[in-house]
């Protein structure tokens, strides 16, 4: 294997910064920030806006926009007349 060609693959926090929810897990994102875990120990920190804990669909706070169906409303937008 080429020496130095694969890059770090190091202990980071990813924070989701809409809800100030946090895990740790590994990976091979780079960042000049850091945050302190609940373990004392300061990683790197990766900021997002959106994550299984602030996502409507896993929150199960997500709106029905329509009540009508997909197919209904191309037949009543490009439906013949009965004209």
């Amino acid at each position: 294997m080429k020496k130095d060609f694969h890059p770090e693959f190091r202990t980071v926090v990813f924070k989701d910064i809409s809800c100030d929810f946090a895990f740790l897990t590994k990976s091979t994102s780079r960042t000049k920030e850091t945050i302190k875990w609940e373990d004392g120990k300061e990683y790197p920190v990766l900021k997002f806006e959106v994550s299984s804990a602030s996502h409507p669909f896993y929150t199960g706070k997500h709106r029905m926009m329509d009540t009508e169906g997909r197919a209904e409303k191309f037949k009543k937008k490009y439906g013949r007349s009965t004209k």
